[in-house]
C-alpha cells in the first residue's frame, strides 16, 4: 500500500510519518492530534467501524462503569457542550455513538483504513522507519508506530475440553454478532463471572427460557444505581466541564473525590460499617474503596470491606447456597477490578436461573448438547463465553513486532512485560504504546489515561521533528529502573499478590508480572512530564544516516 511515500526505492522517506492502530479512544485522539500537529498520519483498525472496544463488545447489558460524564474525552470543549450522555453509566450503543460522533465531526475517516489488521510490523534500523504488512496484503512505512489496541481487546483461548463439539450456537461477549441473536425459550449457559459476566447475566436472564451460569471464581460486584440523567444535571455538568476536567486531568485516577485520610482498623466497626453502607450507595465503582486509606495494603483492613460486601450478597440472594458460592473468600476485596452490577444478584432469585459453582462440581467438557459437570449434565442450546482477555500485553504480543537484531516484541516480554514508563520498550524505537503494561490504564479512567499518553507521544514527536531527530528509544538501564519502581509500588500493595488477569494469571503459560502502576497519574504525569523536561531523560534520540542534520548521532538532548 502506497501513500504518496519512496517505500521500497532505496529513498529515506517512509510512506508516513506516523501509523496508528486501533480505532477506539485513544487511537482516534492520536490520530487528530498527530494531524493537527502537521504530521502524515494514518490510522488501521481491523473492525468495520470505528469503536475499539466499544464495536466489538455489544453483548446485552454492556456499559461503562465509569460515569459516562467523566469516561469521555477531555481535549475539546466544544465537543463537551455538544453532546449529551442520557445516563449516567452510558451502554454500548451510546458510547459507540459518540465515538462514531468524533470520527465524523473532527473529520477522522478520511485517514482511517478499516477492515484491515495489522499482523506484521519490522524495523530498519538503519533507516529509522516501520515496514507494517497489512492483512489485505499491502505494506506502508512509517517512521513512527503508536500501539492504541486496547487493554482488554485480546480475547483469551478458550481452553476447554469438547468445545468443538458442541452442536449449539456458540457466542462470545467479546465477539457479539451485530444482529442480536434471539435467545427467547432458549436453555442457555454462560460461562465466566468477570465484569462482562457480570452484566450480561440480567439480561439473558430476562430473554432466555433457562439460564445456567457456571462460575469458576465469584466477583465482588457493587450496585450502579443507574438511572437516566435529567435536563438539569446536564446542564450543570456542562456549566461545571471546563473546571471539572482541568481538575480530572489533574487527578489520581482521572475521576474527583475526597480522599480517605484515616485506616479502616482506626475506628469502631459501627463507624466503618456507615461509612460502607455510604460507599455501597454511592454506585461508584471506586465509592468502598475510597473509605478509608489501607484497604488495599492491610489484609485485616481489606477483610472488613470484604465481609461488608459477602453480608450484602446475603442480603439479596434468597437461596443461603447460592449467597454463599457467590461470595468471594479467597482474594482480598479491590485486587481484581470490582464490577458494578445491575441486578445481577437478583437474577439468581429467578426461578429459571441455576447458578453452577465449577469449585464444588468442576467442569468436565462441553458436550454435543450442553455442559457436563463432576456432578451432572445440563443441556444447552446457546453456550455464551464470558472467559476474558490476554489483557495489556496480549494486543501487542498477537502481532508479529520485530525491533532491533529482529528480536519480536513475544520473545522480549516472554519473561513479563518491560518498557520505559509504559511508553516504549527497548530495543523497539519509536514504537508508542498507549494504555500499555506498566502505566496507570486499568488502574484509572481509561479516557483519562489516554489523553495523557496521546499527548505525551505527540509532544515528543514534536520535539524530534524540531530537533531533526529520527528515532527515540528507551535505554535498557532506564527500563530496567522502571520495571523495577513498577513492581516496588505494587508490592506496598495487596495487588501483586493475588492471581488475576493484572498479573497475567488468568492466561496459562503467560508470565507472571504486575502489569498495571499502582503509583497514581499524579506521580506518572510527573515522571512523564519531567523526562520530557530533561532532553527526554532515559531515552536515547537519534537521526538516521543520510537524514537532514547529518549522520547517526548518540544520546540527543533538547
Amino acid at each position: 500500500m502506497g501513500m504518496g511515500g519512496a517505500c521500497g526505492t532505496g529513498e529515506e522517506v517512509p510512506d508516513l510519518d506516523a501509523v496508528v492502530v486501533g480505532a477506539g479512544f485513544a487511537g482516534l485522539y492520536q490520530l487528530h492530534l498527530l494531524r493537527e500537529l502537521g504530521f502524515s498520519t494514518h490510522l488501521f483498525e481491523a473492525c468495520g467501524d470505528v469503536g475499539g472496544t466499544w464495536y466489538r463488545n455489544r453483548y446485552p447489558g454492556a456499559r461503562c462503569d465509569i460515569e459516562s460524564t467523566a469516561y469521555s474525552y477531555s481535549f475539546s470543549p466544544e465537543l463537551d457542550q455538544e453532546w449529551e450522555w442520557s445516563e449516567r453509566y452510558a451502554a454500548q450503543p451510546e458510547i459507540l455513538r459518540y465515538l462514531r460522533h468524533v470520527a465524523d465531526r473532527f473529520g477522522l475517516r478520511r485517514d482511517i483504513t478499516l477492515n484491515t489488521r495489522v499482523d506484521q510490523a519490522v524495523y530498519d534500523e538503519a533507516r529509522h522507519v516501520w515496514t507494517l504488512a497489512l492483512s489485505t496484503g499491502g505494506t506502508v512505512s512509517a517512521r513512527f508506530v503508536v500501539l492504541a489496541t486496547g487493554c482488554t481487546s485480546a480475547v483469551k483461548k478458550v481452553d476447554v475440553q469438547g468445545l468443538e463439539t458442541f452442536a449449539g450456537r456458540t457466542l462470545h461477549t467479546a465477539d457479539w454478532p451485530r444482529q442480536e441473536p434471539d435467545l427467547t425459550g432458549q436453555r442457555v449457559a454462560v460461562l465466566g463471572t468477570g465484569c462482562s459476566g457480570v452484566q450480561a447475566v440480567p439480561e439473558l436472564a430476562a430473554r432466555a427460557g433457562s439460564l445456567t451460569v457456571l462460575q469458576r471464581t465469584p466477583v465482588y460486584a457493587l450496585p450502579a444505581h443507574n438511572r437516566p440523567l435529567d435536563a438539569a444535571e446536564i446542564a450543570a455538568t456542562k456549566a461545571h466541564y471546563p473546571r471539572y476536567r482541568q481538575a480530572q486531568r489533574a487527578s489520581r485516577g482521572g475521576t474527583l473525590f475526597t480522599p480517605p485520610t484515616r485506616p479502616a482498623l482506626s475506628v469502631n466497626a459501627a463507624e466503618r460499617t456507615a461509612a460502607y453502607e455510604q460507599g455501597w450507595r454511592s454506585g461508584v465503582l471506586s465509592g468502598l474503596l475510597r473509605t478509608y486509606t489501607d484497604l488495599l495494603t492491610d489484609p485485616a483492613a481489606n477483610e472488613t470491606v470484604a465481609a461488608f460486601v459477602r453480608g450484602k450478597i446475603r442480603e439479596s440472594v434468597t437461596d443461603p447456597g447460592a449467597a454463599d458460592a457467590l461470595s468471594p473468600r479467597t482474594f482480598p476485596f479491590g485486587t481484581k477490578r470490582p464490577c458494578l452490577e445491575s441486578g445481577y444478584y437478583a437474577a439468581f432469585n429467578e426461578p429459571h436461573v441455576d447458578l453452577v459453582d465449577l469449585r464444588r462440581t468442576p467442569l468436565v467438557e462441553i458436550t454435543p448438547h450442553g455442559v457436563r459437570t463432576t456432578e451432572r449434565d445440563y443441556p444447552v442450546d446457546t453456550l455464551v463465553l464470558a472467559t476474558g482477555f490476554d489483557a495489556l500485553t496480549g494486543s501487542q504480543t498477537a502481532m508479529d513486532i520485530r525491533g532491533r537484531g529482529g528480536i519480536t516484541l513475544r520473545q522480549k516480554w516472554s519473561e513479563g512485560a518491560a518498557n520505559h514508563l509504559g511508553l516504549v520498550a527497548s530495543g523497539f524505537p519509536n514504537l508508542f504504546t498507549v494504555l500499555g503494561p506498566l502505566s496507570p490504564s486499568v488502574l484509572s479512567n481509561a479516557v483519562t489515561a489516554a489523553e495523557q499518553h496521546v499527548e505525551w507521544i505527540a509532544d515528543c514527536l514534536v520535539h524530534l521533528r524540531r530537533h531533526a531527530l529520527t528515532e527515540i528509544d528507551a535505554s535498557a538501564q532506564a527500563e530496567r529502573e522502571w520495571c523495577a519502581h513498577v513492581a516496588q509500588v505494587a508490592e506496598q500493595t495487596l495487588y501483586p499478590f493475588v492471581e488475576s488477569w493484572y498479573t497475567g494469571a488468568n492466561v496459562p503459560g503467560k508470565a507472571r508480572t504486575f502489569l498495571a502502576y499502582t503509583g497514581g497519574m499524579v506521580d506518572y504525569r510527573a515522571r512523564c512530564e519531567d523526562a520530557a523536561r530533561n532532553g527526554y531523560a532515559g531515552f536515547t534520540l537519534a537521526r538516521a544516516a543520510g537524514s537532514a542534520g547529518g549522520s547517526v548521532a548518540g544520546p540527543v538532548g533538547s
